[in-house]
């Protein structure tokens, strides 16, 4: 039986710092709450966070070959997400930001770009594909994937019968070309409510879900932060409401959304009730800085998601 989540696509190490509503002047010390960092990436984030939802996690990426690259896969592997498929690109850097966030929980960046945008879908890739239970694509912009080769790779995964869920990350005009690609073969695609409506032109959630379903994916849940989610759904569409928190850092929120929603499902879970684990996921995250957040493990956010409450659904 096939088991398990792959995902593909960028990996970074985020260094989260909190509260900063203002640089200090000339070379001045301000003291903060905290500062922390961890791996992140719509595919290394959410490895992580699958990972402490109990998901046994398999990354494919790339990582550069200095010691922030050393520091990731060590992190990833203290996880539990399996690092076979993670490369080291002799040379090159690795993938990093800087986060700024302020005391709203808003987080300007500062992003140096390295290997972990640079993951193939080459034949161990492919081989592992076929194998998953879930694949989870966060490679849209990858120039070792757009084109044809990502393409393929979910083609493999969708004909093997995995469940196949995609996410975006800052998607250039080009990005709809490649989502054409995609999608036939996307169960679920998970942009959040800006791409969404970026990419399609659209005014409203509605017609914008309703462009991705034309270009062939399954169904669309469109992430729309603290207004919550809207799942449009083969048997229906539904706005779910967030979870009323205070946040602290919103970096990985929408990773650990798609993170939770496939952690629900590999316990059996019916979507729309996968789509509230993921909120629950996302709140949590929110609640702390970096990656894991407040993030305990699937049975302490089950708990969560009935402890917290809930907002309007916008």
């Amino acid at each position: 039986m096939k088991t398990g989540l792959l995902t593909i696509g960028l990996t970074t190490l985020d260094i989260v710092a909190s509260p900063i509503d203002a640089l200090p002047k000339g070379e001045g010390t301000t003291l903060i709450r905290g500062i922390a960092c961890a791996p992140a990436g719509t595919a290394g984030g959410a490895a992580m966070v699958a990972a402490r939802l109990g998901v046994p996690v398999k990354l494919a990426s790339a990582l550069g070959s200095d010691l922030t690259g050393r520091f990731v896969r060590m992190a990833l592997e203290e996880a539990g997400v399996d690092t076979s498929l993670l490369p080291v690109l002799d040379g090159m850097p690795t993938s990093t930001t800087v986060l700024a966030v302020d005391s709203q929980g808003r987080r300007p960046n500062f992003h140096a770009l390295g290997a972990g945008m640079l993951a193939m879908a080459g034949e161990d890739v492919v081989a592992a594909a076929k194998l998953t239970r879930f694949l989870h694509y966060g490679g849209v912009g990858g120039p070792k994937l757009d084109g044809g080769p990502g393409a393929g790779l979910l083609r493999a995964a969708h004909e093997a019968g995995a469940v196949v869920t995609c996410d975006l990350i800052s998607p250039q005009a080009s990005a709809l070309e490649e989502l054409k690609r995609l999608l036939p073969f996307v169960d679920y695609f998970m942009p959040s409510a800006a791409e969404a409506l970026a990419l399609t032109g659209s005014e409203d959630l509605d017609a914008a879900a309703d462009a991705f379903l034309a270009l062939g994916a399954k169904a669309c849940i469109i992430k729309n932060g603290g207004k919550g989610s809207y799942a449009v759904l083969p048997e229906g569409r539904y706005r779910l409401p967030a979870h009323v928190i205070t946040p602290v850092d919103t970096t990985s929120c929408g990773d650990s959304y798609c993170a939770g929603f496939i952690a629900a499902l590999s316990r059996g879970r019916a979507t729309l009730d996968a789509c509230r684990f993921a909120t629950a996921t996302a709140a949590l995250v929110a609640q702390g800085l970096a990656t894991l957040g407040k993030l305990d493990s699937f049975e302490a956010t089950e708990a969560a998601m009935r402890a917290m409450p809930l907002a309007e659904a916008a």
